[in-house]
């Protein structure tokens, strides 16, 4: 009696370590792939126009290189699908370590691409498919560290758990932001040259911390449980993706109920940092405003994913968008005000809105799906809500912007309209904070 008293309480710590060993992989993981994926939306904002679209007008160029920003996410869908196959046959560890490695290479080879006076346009032409080998990295990359997060993690705090992934989005942001923001202080000659390269080059040395990390997670237990239990009973192991569409009520609502978040998401770092900056404040300023604000609202995201463990996953993500749309008008004035003080202001503000959408959102898609298909199913359906949530979002609102006049009204409408699309497929979409995770379909 003694003895089994003893054992089981080092049983459920040794448990809870792993869980935080597992729980911080996956967030310095998802920092290190957001680093490298979202360094990308700053350098389109601040160099691309004028290193490989050289000699169009100023909105233009902009774009074109939001059209080579939108690459990465038309791919992710089929990281997802890739990614997710074998990590519903094989196991979700041995997908991480290939997705970070591919994302790590890609991002260093996109730091010695020449530009436009260099190869002309063949320098687009590279870009886009080493942009398009970021958004397979990154399709895998998320639902792999989003099940191992929440796989390992205690049933009443796996929205809090899941959350880290997504905190790891504004964490590289953060990194990636300042880094930039320390080259972008150099000669702006010097800068198109050779600065904004540095940031994609330091990819190597975090994927080598990544690696280092990542190697020391164990495969997830509910995962290795599901597959003993199929083989012990002689099932044969169906295709995952074939089982996800099968019944794909699922993946359409996550995917629409998912868009508005990274529309959202992406027109901060995008539009509204070449906004802000066009309206006459400073390039740095308005970087390590946008970096400071998303330092501070990596808190946020993690509160939000702990206020979803309490009242559920939707009414968090429904008020978060609700009050974003209501905020659209103010931010959008602040950024144009030209003070550096404001820009701040807008930024912290909107971050913390959008991370009670975002914050919960890992658990909510990754919930929907059974343990054999859960990683196809969560990958496919979270990529699928990045591309026609923020895909093609910079692109299409730099154009209404362009084409109204540099009017902000159309960029507000289009906003509010793809908030209220997502708001309605939340509502629709069953809560899934109560759902067995260890039920295999």
């Amino acid at each position: 009696m003694s003895g089994h008293t003893t054992l089981a309480p080092a049983g459920t710590a040794a448990k809870r370590k792993e869980a935080r060993t597992v729980i911080l992989s996956s967030y310095l993981g998802s920092t290190i792939e957001f680093y490298d994926f979202l360094l990308y939306a700053t350098a389109a904002a601040v160099a691309f126009p004028k290193v490989f679209f050289a000699g169009t007008d100023e909105w233009v160029g902009v774009v074109a290189a939001y059209a080579t920003f939108a690459a990465g996410y038309v791919a992710r869908p089929l990281g997802g699908v890739i990614f997710g196959h074998f990590g519903d046959k094989v196991g979700r560890k041995g997908m991480l370590i290939i997705s970070m490695a591919m994302m790590g290479i890609a991002s260093t080879l996109i730091g010695v691409i020449p530009g436009a006076s260099v190869i002309g346009p063949w320098g687009a032409v590279l870009l886009v498919l080493l942009r398009v080998c970021q958004g397979i990295a990154v399709g895998g990359e998320w639902g792999g560290a989003a099940l191992m997060a929440l796989e390992h993690a205690d049933p009443k705090r796996r929205g809090f758990a899941a959350s880290f992934v997504n905190a790891g989005a504004p964490t590289g942001a953060v990194l990636g932001t300042v880094v930039m923001g320390i080259f972008s202080a150099l000669p702006q000659d010097a800068f198109l040259a050779w600065g904004w390269r540095v940031p994609f080059l330091l990819s190597f040395v975090l994927l080598i911390v990544g690696m280092f990390v990542r190697l020391r997670v164990s495969e997830s237990p509910i995962f290795a449980e599901a597959v003993a239990k199929e083989e012990a009973q002689g099932a044969k192991r169906k295709i995952p993706l074939l089982d996800v569409l099968r019944r794909p009520k699922a993946l359409i609502m996550i995917m629409f109920a998912g868009a508005a978040g990274f529309g959202l998401q992406v027109v901060l770092p995008t539009f509204s940092v070449t906004y802000a900056v066009s309206k006459g404040a400073p390039q740095q300023g308005v970087l390590y405003a946008f970096a400071g604000a998303s330092a501070i609202s990596i808190v946020f995201v993690l509160l939000g994913g702990r206020l979803s463990d309490r009242f559920g996953r939707r009414p968090v993500m429904i008020t978060g968008l609700a009050l974003f749309i209501a905020y659209l008008f103010p931010m959008f004035g602040m950024l144009g005000s030209g003070n550096v003080g404001l820009v701040f202001v807008a930024f912290t503000v909107a971050l913390i809105l959008h991370s009670s959408l975002y914050g919960p959102l890992a658990a909510f898609v990754s919930e929907q799906f059974g343990t054999t298909s859960r990683y196809t199913g969560a990958a496919v359906g979270y990529q699928l809500a990045t591309l026609i949530g923020a895909g093609f979002t910079p692109g299409i609102i730099a154009g209404l912007y362009k084409d109204s006049g540099q009017n902000i009204l159309p960029v507000v409408v289009f906003l509010s309209v793809m908030a209220l699309v997502s708001i309605v497929f939340i509502a629709l979409t069953r809560e899934s904070k109560n759902n067995d995770l260890t039920t295999v379909r």
